[in-house]
């Protein structure tokens, strides 16, 4: 489908399934014995793949799932999760991909949540669902890669592939994402088939570039929406190959990956940016080569991490917001229009606004609400109405983010909304302190949230990871309070800095702001 003709779900055919949109335009171009995939097994190619997606399309029948079931996808990084997933999608089945690092409490809770069928899991995770899977007598179970139940493997070989395609519309629900449920239960995003096409010729395409002959490798797992994108969807649109890998990622696991393979597009975090980048044998372009574009999405990118990534590897990292409601990104640095420090500006095809509290649109240089608007929203959260109502209103996706536009058009973030400080009446994001601290050469990383003082006022709290062998002393803190009040307005210094040894993150890497609030 040619860019300029999908930008919207309305641009779509009537009759429309994803999966066998991003294969079959594969197979039409050539590209059947092309690399799709690169996993701990080796290579598979677009045909092989398209075979084992139809071989898992064919198998739902005989399984006892039928379209419009839901199955949950407890899978690591390998060829299984594509053909699960697009597998699913293909006959009408609603695939759900699970954070392979939850608990089994979350598991049990997101399997009753979502009235799943079948849930498919890698052998190294089987242990968190053995309980749940002798309690759940009418659930299927199905493993990857060793495990008690039946083995996906002998599951595609009995099947016949099937060349059908379920009579799935453009606008139903292909597939669902839970968010990460840092303030109570996950909720699960519901996402149409229309979108995995969009995102790809906005973002992947349009915004990025990404292009056929690009060899892919993403920190963030395909079961993140950051990751699903960058592994799975943006290299199937295009015809590039993605390297998959099951494991954690590692510094390490990145050197060694970029010294195998010609990786053109990278795709990480700021929190693994940090860390990779402060190591003092971390690669430079000699090793990676082929490396032309970098992204970076899951919280702000500090200006000083990518530009010490540019001077490294001489290529920028292009910085992005987006969101499990919205699937991936949609405000942007584009190439050759890079300005550390700024988010970047909305992705064709999306709108952004800044509103107050009162919902009136703030000027330039003043902090506001962003909200977003674009084709690849999720309909709604599954049984969750009240929380839809909040996120999704109107034309309009309620991000939660709080954001500063210049006059130029370029957006900053300026941290959560229940994440800002008010000081002295004064609106204080958390992230500008946070930058100031972190570009002290003793500072490995720092949050920032409030705390009340004496009079019950917030003032800002810092906590800070130093580097090792630094003394953590309050002549230390003094040194840092004083570093802040040099790069920033008197006020928004920090009252208190507590020393700690690492700072409470998600699974995708964002700071727990909440868990430091209750230490402060």
């Amino acid at each position: 489908m040619e860019l300029n003709s999908a930008r919207r779900i309305a641009d779509f055919p009537e009759r429309f399934n994803a999966a066998e949109n991003l294969l079959g335009a594969n197979l039409a171009a050539g590209r059947g014995d092309k690399a799709a995939i690169i996993d701990n097994k080796g290579a598979l190619s677009y045909g092989e793949l398209a075979e084992r997606v139809d071989r898992m399309a064919g198998a739902w029948e005989s399984l006892g799932v039928k379209p419009g079931d839901r199955v949950l996808l407890c899978l690591l990084d390998t060829r299984d999760f594509p053909t699960v997933f697009l597998g699913a999608i293909k006959a009408g089945v609603v695939p759900v991909p699970l954070n392979t690092l939850m608990t089994a409490d979350d598991y049990r809770w997101i399997l009753k949540n979502s009235d799943a069928r079948a849930v498919f899991v890698t052998g190294d995770l089987a242990e968190k669902w053995g309980e749940i899977a002798e309690d759940e007598e009418s659930v299927l179970f199905i493993s990857s890669e060793g495990g008690p139940w039946p083995d996906l493997e002998d599951v595609l070989r009995a099947a016949r592939a099937s060349s059908d395609v379920a009579p799935t519309r453009r606008d139903d629900t292909a597939f669902w994402l839970y968010t990460s449920g840092s303030t109570g239960r996950p909720k699960g995003a519901m996402h149409r088939h229309a979108s995995m096409r969009l995102a790809a010729n906005l973002y992947g395409r349009g915004a990025v570039g990404m292009h056929e002959d690009d060899v892919v490798f993403s920190v963030a797992k395909q079961f993140f929406a950051y990751g699903l994108g960058n592994s799975l969807i943006f290299p199937c649109a295009v015809g590039a190959t993605a390297i998959l890998h099951r494991e954690r990622v590692t510094p390490d696991v990145v050197d060694r990956i970029l010294s195998e393979h010609p990786v053109s597009f990278f795709a990480g975090v700021p929190t693994f940016y940090a860390g990779w980048l402060r190591r003092p044998n971390c690669p430079d372009k000699t090793v990676a080569a082929s490396l032309r574009l970098a992204i970076s999405a899951g919280e702000a990118l500090p200006a000083h991490l990518g530009e010490a990534f540019r001077a490294r590897f001489g290529v920028d990292i292009h910085d992005g917001l987006g969101s499990t409601e919205m699937l991936h990104i949609f405000l942007t640095q584009r190439p050759g229009a890079v300005r550390y420090g700024c988010t970047g500006k909305p992705v064709d095809g999306y709108a952004v606004r800044l509103v107050d509290d009162d919902g009136l649109e703030v000027g330039e240089g003043e902090i506001g609400n962003l909200h977003v608007s674009g084709p690849t929203s999720a309909s709604a959260y599954w049984r969750n109405p009240e929380k839809s109502a909040a996120a999704f209103q109107g034309e309009w996706t309620i991000t939660g983010d709080k954001y500063i536009r210049d006059a130029d058009g370029w957006y900053t973030y300026a941290g959560r909304g229940d994440d800002m400080l008010k000081v002295g009446g004064i609106y204080v994001s958390p992230i500008e302190v946070e930058e100031a601290l972190a570009c002290h050469e003793d500072v490995v990383e720092a949050a920032v949230v409030g705390a009340e003082d004496e009079a019950g006022l917030v003032k800002p709290h810092a906590f800070v990871v130093l580097r090792e062998g630094v003394a953590e002393d309050e002549p230390k803190a003094d040194e840092l309070r004083a570093h802040v009040k040099s790069k920033l307005a008197p006020y928004k210094y920090p009252r208190w800095i507590s020393f700690v040894g690492e700072l409470p993150k998600t699974a995708t890497g964002k700071i727990q702001r909440f868990r430091l609030r209750d230490q402060a």
